[in-house]
């Protein structure tokens, strides 16, 4: 059975930082691009950040120089961490795997709710 389990999330003030966290079972991690995305209320959800099998990274014009994503395989987890937050920045924030190719696979996390406010 596959999961993507999301940690991290809650409350912070503008201008402060989190770690979310993503731990992934029933993959082979290793063969998985990996992302985040977000959803704010009334808002679809949307790319914040994607890390590929071999490390490249890719954002959003709105997270870069502020989030950064990285993954380690030896954890099968994936990480985002978000610094100088600001309060459009509150959303629930998704896990994401996917594997392109002959077979490809998508999976998704329950979600990780992060607010912004002061």
């Amino acid at each position: 059975q596959v999961q993507l389990l999301e940690s991290g999330g809650g409350l912070v003030q503008p201008g402060g930082s989190l770690r979310l966290s993503c731990a992934a079972s029933g993959i082979l991690f290793w063969l998985y691009d990996m992302g985040w995305y977000r959803q704010a209320p009334g808002q679809q959800r949307e790319l914040v950040a994607v890390i590929t099998t071999v490390g490249s990274t890719n954002y959003a014009d709105s997270v870069k120089g502020r989030f950064t994503i990285s993954r380690d395989n030896a954890k099968n987890t994936e990480y985002l961490q978000m610094n100088s937050l600001k309060a459009e920045d509150t959303a629930v924030y998704f896990c994401n795997a996917i594997r392109t190719g002959s077979v490809p696979r998508e999976y998704w996390g329950q979600g990780t709710q992060v607010t912004v406010s002061s």
